[in-house]
């Protein structure tokens, strides 16, 4: 922890020390960094059948409708393998989560 502190704070300090052209372009890759991060975490095929039914009681923690969220969200990571991070939307990680449509039209899953 002491060590994540340490490289926190000198990445803070050489951050600041830099001109601010140069600054911005890099705020913008360490942005687009952890949006590929966030991608291998949570991206097609990070979740094994196994942790389908923890991350979706995870997803389907805050919801009123606890039964039929488990129910469509284990489907989907059946098939799709990937859960969306949180609780509610973030579902640009996982194409296949997000396009799955019902016969209406809407999100098959939640």
């Amino acid at each position: 922890m002491a060590k994540l502190l340490k490289l926190a704070l000198l990445l803070i300090a050489l951050i600041v020390s830099i001109p601010t052209q140069v600054q911005i372009l890099s705020s913008s890759s360490l942005i687009l960094s952890l949006f590929f991060v966030e991608l291998i975490r949570y991206g097609p095929g990070t979740v094994r059948l196994y942790e389908c039914p923890s991350r979706c009681s995870r997803r389907c923690s805050r919801t009123q409708y606890h039964k039929p969220c488990m129910f469509f969200c284990q489907k989907c990571c059946r098939k799709c393998l990937c859960v969306p991070p949180g609780f509610y939307g973030n579902k640009g990680v996982c194409p296949c989560y997000n396009n799955w449509k019902t016969k209406r039209g809407g999100p098959k899953c939640p």
